[in-house]
């Protein structure tokens, strides 16, 4: 019997110092557009097994959350465009004091896995790539994707913005790529980081460099966040040499490059 009782006492003392070491944790619900979702993922299961926090992730287009959180949406982390990041602050949405800019990514070209892979080196190669796809798909703009958008712009610089509207696939939202896999489309426009993750498309490359557009993703603490210690503690590791090395792995490099 005192065997058993000893035994008892021991297990109990251990889970006492187990569950005392995660005292604080929580549910942190993370609000991050599409482009940087995948490194969030990534680096969740570390996080979480360090912290005993659990993230909650939601993603959508960076217009798309802005619009959520200006309409009263709660949340800890929003991973957002810089100019997103600092109108939620004016608003009081996101505390001030603590937007950090994070990472950033380039828009890359991308076709089903298996396809040719057209000439996209230049400016010329590029243009007659677009031309001569089926179907373009590319973020809807008006869904507030900031690849979407800037593309938009760039097909009215180019001069082939009617020959494009013609053939384009407008996504709401999500990964463009995925378009390519089920044939919808030939051709996609998207953030490297997001063609990336999805399987069966092959990133061609990124545009030419003279026409590159990079998106920078920064994160910022809700002003009404009820975890505030564990929103902190994700957006510091968020910050830290592990995260990095996952933004490499994922087609996005840190902040300032």
């Amino acid at each position: 019997m005192k065997l058993f009782s000893s035994i008892r006492v021991a297990a109990l003392a251990l889970s006492s110092i187990l569950t005392s070491g995660f005292a604080g944790a929580a549910d942190i619900k993370v609000l991050t557009a599409g482009a940087f979702k995948p490194v969030v993922l990534a680096v969740a299961a570390e996080f979480e097994r360090s912290s005993g926090h659990k993230l909650i992730i939601d993603n959508d287009t960076a217009g798309g959350l802005q619009r959520r959180i200006s309409a009263g949406e709660t949340f800890d982390v929003a991973v957002l465009t810089p100019a997103a990041v600092k109108d939620l602050i004016d608003k009081g949405k996101i505390a001030a004091g603590t937007a950090s800019d994070l990472a950033r990514t380039a828009v890359g070209v991308a076709v089903k896995d298996g396809e040719a892979r057209p000439d996209i080196a230049t400016m010329a190669g590029f243009k007659a790539a677009l031309l001569a796809a089926r179907k373009v798909a590319y973020i809807d703009p008006a869904a507030g994707g900031s690849s979407g958008i800037y593309f938009a712009k760039l097909l009215e610089t180019m001069g082939i913005a009617e020959e494009i509207k013609a053939k384009a696939m407008l996504v709401p939202g999500g990964l463009v790529a995925q378009r390519l896999v089920t044939g919808e489309a030939d051709l996609a426009i998207h953030q490297i980081s997001e063609i990336l993750a999805v399987p069966g498309a092959r990133l061609v490359g990124p545009l030419p460099a003279e026409i590159q557009n990079y998106t920078t993703y920064t994160g910022g603490l809700g002003a009404a966040s009820p975890q505030p210690e564990g929103a902190r503690a994700l957006l510091a590791f968020l910050r830290s040499e592990a995260a990095m090395r996952v933004l490499t792995a994922k087609g996005m490099e840190a902040a300032g490059q």
